[in-house]
């Protein structure tokens, strides 16, 4: 069987596969149907209230006993300055043009809240078997009654500097996040992406760097790739992208066909639509503003101006506005529903370990 049951005991789980958490494009449902299939279904809460969260949370727990994740940014929230935001108005102005729209008229603020005590509450109440969370770590009050309702916590790693610092601070595992990945950087101790080792160069490394067990994230979306991973020393994987073009994904139609279309060079690291570096696949105000933009406002204000262009956009079924985060590996997913989708890829993955074990 598998070759490394460290995450497997930890997490309770049928199989060391994480669902990665993807806000905004998934909820319960696709949670559901992952721990359905054996995996850790991770819940994204950085997009939604407490109140949501706690919501879901007991949706989840109606429908499977399985373990779940609820992960949290806790990025530490910068003010946007209004010369930034003009700055940001103006070089969008053209696009608010095209679409008919009034660059000057009010817009409700990005949405990308970090753990805060009342997340926490929610928390403590619900008990989930484990909270991750990306950006770091919150502050160490938190994290401490985070811990002392039993819940195990994991936080995601660019780097092996940044997997020892998690592991001081008192995680139970770490995600190492190589540059393949889809969606935001997890990075928390440098902000220069051209520092971040792909996956297959940083999960050995991390792997010899740390005790605890540690989940391989990026560029994994098949058995090949799981398989791969336990070579090289992890524990577990997280994949997201092989699982966007499920049924139970809240992808919209016009998204799941660029999704569909996509291949290996078609995914860009880039800080226009959030402010903060991402991966995902290039749209039009990504490849003419960017990708990579000293006019986009910090995170997450940058996706405050887009927030009207993208509504626009999507109800004539364009997404040159949307953010379909996705990593280098979305070429190989699949129309699957994601416990079929999951059991799978636990499947293959054996049966590959089985060969190269002889």
């Amino acid at each position: 069987m598998w070759p490394n049951r460290r995450l497997i005991d930890l997490f309770k789980t049928e199989f060391p596969i994480v669902l990665a958490p993807m806000a905004g494009i998934m909820d319960a449902e696709l949670v559901i149907a992952a721990a359905q299939g054996g995996a850790l279904g991770s819940l994204p809460c950085a997009m939604i209230s407490a109140e949501k969260a706690r919501e879901q949370v007991n949706i989840i727990r109606q429908r499977v006993s399985a373990p779940i994740n609820v992960n949290f940014f806790c990025h530490k929230p910068l003010e946007l300055s209004a010369e930034s935001e003009a700055r940001w108005k103006e070089r969008l102005t053209p696009y608010y043009e095209e679409y008919g729209l009034d660059p000057s008229a009010p817009i409700a603020a990005a949405n990308r809240a970090p753990f805060d005590a009342a997340f926490c509450d929610v928390v403590e109440e619900l008990k989930p078997e484990v909270v991750s969370f990306h950006f770091g770590l919150p502050d160490q009050a938190l994290l401490r009654r985070v811990k002392a309702a039993g819940c195990l916590v994991i936080s995601s790693a660019t780097t092996v500097k940044e997997a020892v610092w998690l592991e001081q601070n008192g995680v139970d595992a770490v995600i190492a996040q190589g540059a393949e990945a889809g969606g935001h950087r997890g990075m928390f101790l440098t902000d220069n992406i051209a520092e971040q080792p792909g996956t297959f160069a940083l999960v050995p490394q991390v792997v010899d760097a740390v005790k605890v067990p540690v989940i391989a994230a990026g560029g994994i979306a098949d058995g090949r790739g799981i398989a791969a991973a336990f070579a090289l020393g992890a524990s577990g994987v997280q994949i997201g992208s092989a699982y966007l073009r499920c049924p139970e994904s809240k992808v919209s139609v016009s998204a799941r066909k660029a999704l569909a279309e996509a291949g290996d060079a078609s995914t860009v690291i880039t800080n226009v639509m959030t402010g903060r570096p991402a991966r995902g696949v290039a749209n039009r105000v990504m490849r003419e503003v960017g990708p990579i933009s000293p006019d986009a406002p910090s995170f997450p204000h940058a996706a405050t101006a887009l927030g009207p262009l993208k509504a626009a956009a999507e109800k004539q079924g364009r997404v040159e506005f949307t953010n379909l985060w996705a990593g280098q590996a979305i070429g190989l997913g699949r129309e699957v529903p994601a416990a079929e989708l999951t059991r799978d890829l636990a499947k293959t993955a054996l049966a590959r370990l089985k060969a190269l074990a002889g």
